[in-house]
C-alpha cells in the first residue's frame, strides 16, 4: 500500500488488546522505577559524620593558624556537602564530604608537623644555651 506521497504504508496486523497494552505499559513503568531506584544513592550520613569530626578536629588543633588554606578548603567543602544533602543530591554530598575529610586530615597533619617542628626547634635552642653555659663554666 502507498500513501499519496508514494511511501509504503504498513498495516498493523497484530494490534494489542487493551489489557495487553496496559500490561506492557505497567511493565515499562515498573522497569523505569526499578532502574531509577537502583540509580539513586542512599544518604551518606556516616561519611558526613566522619567528615564533620575531621573538620572539627582540624579546627580544634589549630588548623586556622597553622594550615589555613587546607582548613578553609575543608570547611567550604563540608558546607557544600551539607547543602547537597539538603538538596538530596547524595552522590555529590558523598564526594564533597570525602574531599572535606581529606582536606581536614591534611590540615591536622600539617598542624601536628608544624607543632612538632616548633618543639624540636625549641629543644635545639635549649641544647645550644646549655652548651654555652657548660663552656662558660668550664673556663
Amino acid at each position: 500500500m502507498f500513501n499519496s506521497m508514494g511511501e509504503t504504508m504498513m498495516k498493523n496486523t497484530y494490534p494489542l488488546k487493551p489489557n495487553q497494552a496496559m500490561h506492557w505499559i505497567g511493565m515499562s513503568v515498573s522497569a523505569v522505577m526499578l532502574i531509577a531506584g537502583c540509580a539513586s544513592s542512599p544518604a551518606p550520613t556516616e561519611q558526613m559524620a566522619v567528615s564533620r569530626a575531621a573538620v572539627n578536629n582540624a579546627l580544634s588543633t589549630g588548623g586556622n593558624q597553622f594550615a589555613p588554606v587546607q582548613t578553609k578548603s575543608a570547611l567550604d567543602k563540608m558546607t557544600a556537602a551539607e547543602q547537597a544533602m539538603a538538596d538530596k543530591n547524595y552522590e555529590l554530598a558523598l564526594r564533597l564530604a570525602e574531599q572535606a575529610e581529606v582536606d581536614a586530615r591534611l590540615a591536622a597533619e600539617i598542624v601536628r608537623s608544624t607543632k612538632a617542628q616548633k618543639a624540636a626547634d625549641a629543644l635545639q635552642e635549649d641544647i645550644r644555651v646549655l652548651r654555652e653555659e657548660i663552656e662558660r663554666q668550664s673556663r
